[in-house]
């Protein structure tokens, strides 16, 4: 139970308000890791977070989890990525909202589709292409700090 405490903690200390490329680079992470890999599963290396549990809870649960997405969708549109990558994304988000408002039986395939990590995937391929200088490896910056 400690180790969820403190990766919620090290994922709130790493939610910088810094403006930028790069700031908005660790707030998607945060907030994907936060909604898809919060906890794994025993005897696995599957993981879950905060969309799958929010989607526990019919109706408001999916709606909440959405707008997270959602507001994933605004930091990409704020780095001007474009209409195209941006449907994609919202298709993503719209899918996942869809689904999870199932009740119950929406967690599942929740569980599987992943939206706010292929939406993350997206963004990270338009600031790789587009924003060079937050480029990081292995949590370490192209400078080798954290």
């Amino acid at each position: 139970m400690a180790s969820r405490y403190r990766d919620a903690e090290r994922i709130a200390r790493s939610l910088p308000l810094a403006p930028g490329a790069a700031g908005v680079r660790r707030r998607v992470e945060a907030v994907e890791r936060l909604l898809e890999g919060l906890f794994t599963i025993p005897g696995t290396k599957r993981q879950f977070g905060l969309d799958v549990i929010l989607d526990l809870v019919p109706g408001v649960g999916s709606v909440a989890a959405g707008g997270l997405g959602a507001w994933m969708l605004w930091e990409a549109r704020n780095l001007g990525m474009s209409k195209w990558q941006m449907a994609r994304m919202g298709a993503n988000v719209g899918i996942d909202t869809l689904l999870g408002m199932i009740p119950f039986i929406g967690a599942v395939p929740d569980f599987f589709f992943r939206s706010n990590t292929r939406n993350l995937r997206i963004i990270k391929r338009h600031l790789d292409r587009h924003h060079p200088e937050t480029v990081t490896l292995d949590g370490l910056s192209r400078s080798g700090r954290r």
